[in-house]
Order: C-alpha cells, then sequence, then structure tokens
C-alpha cells in the first residue's frame, strides 16, 4: 500500500503476478453471472502486465486490462467491480487507467465491448468516432 493511501480507501494499482489467485477468484463470480467472459489461469497472466487492480485492506474489489491491438486500436478487458463497492467511482478510475496506459503507448483510439453503455458513456467514451466512424460487428459462433 503506498504511503498516500489511508487505510480504508480504496487503491487502484497495477496488477502484479501475485494477483493472479485472488484474481482468478474474483473474475469467477462474474462469470457465473454471464457478466464477464471465462479466463484460463494463462488468459489472466497475459492480461496482468496490462492491468489494474482496485484493492481496500488487502481484498481485491475491481480489475481491468488494456489489450493493444495495434498502434491504432486498444480495448478495456474485463471490467468488474464487487457489488459492494459499485458507485463508488473504482470502475471510472480503472478505465482511467488503462486509458492513461494506451496514451502512454500512443495508442489512437480505445474501444469497449459492453453490455452497460451508460457507464462507458460517462467515462467519455461514445458510439462514434470522429468522422462518424462505427464499429459492426458480426458473430461467428453462438455464445458458450
Amino acid at each position: 500500500m503506498s504511503q498516500s493511501t489511508s487505510p480504508n480507501e480504496i487503491e487502484v494499482r497495477a496488477a502484479v503476478r501475485s494477483d493472479l489467485p485472488a484474481l482468478g477468484r474474483f473474475i469467477t463470480q462474474f462469470v457465473e453471472q454471464n457478466r464477464l467472459l471465462p479466463r484460463t489461469k494463462n488468459e489472466l497472466k497475459e492480461l496482468i502486465p496490462f492491468g489494474f487492480v482496485a484493492c481496500q485492506d488487502g481484498k481485491l474489489l475491481g480489475f481491468a486490462a488494456l489489450e493493444i491491438y495495434s498502434s491504432k486500436l486498444a480495448e478495456i478487458r474485463s471490467l468488474a467491480v464487487a457489488p459492494e463497492v459499485q458507485g463508488r467511482g473504482v470502475g471510472k478510475r480503472l478505465v482511467r487507467k488503462c486509458v492513461e496506459l494506451a496514451e502512454s503507448r500512443n495508442v489512437l483510439e480505445v474501444m469497449a465491448i459492453t453490455s452497460t453503455d451508460e457507464f462507458f458513456r460517462a467515462c467519455g467514451f461514445d458510439f462514434t468516432l470522429p468522422g462518424e466512424k462505427k464499429a459492426l460487428f458480426i458473430q461467428t459462433r453462438d455464445e458458450v
């Protein structure tokens, strides 16, 4: 915990390998609710260097990661916040860290695929990009 963090404050920091066991357990609850896609241990391990966690008193309360596809595009992945701290700005802080990482890597655009677009709109995301660009999708297989 950093010196500027009081004991009851929620700290948002870069994820580290030692977060992996708690992260696996944390993500499971959201997968079971069909709110996140399942992640293998190896997939989570690959997200750690580009991920951020929210912790309070040693308990993991949130996670988000940035997956960088190219210098033009990255995606916010596996954003999850514990129900007991939702609405307290934790998700926005995690998203901000991901966007800052993209900016530091000179990535042009960051996207989010979500069922809760109101949240991402509140974080500054929009449905279109300058020049009226839009993302379109086609599903190539049934959901798992």
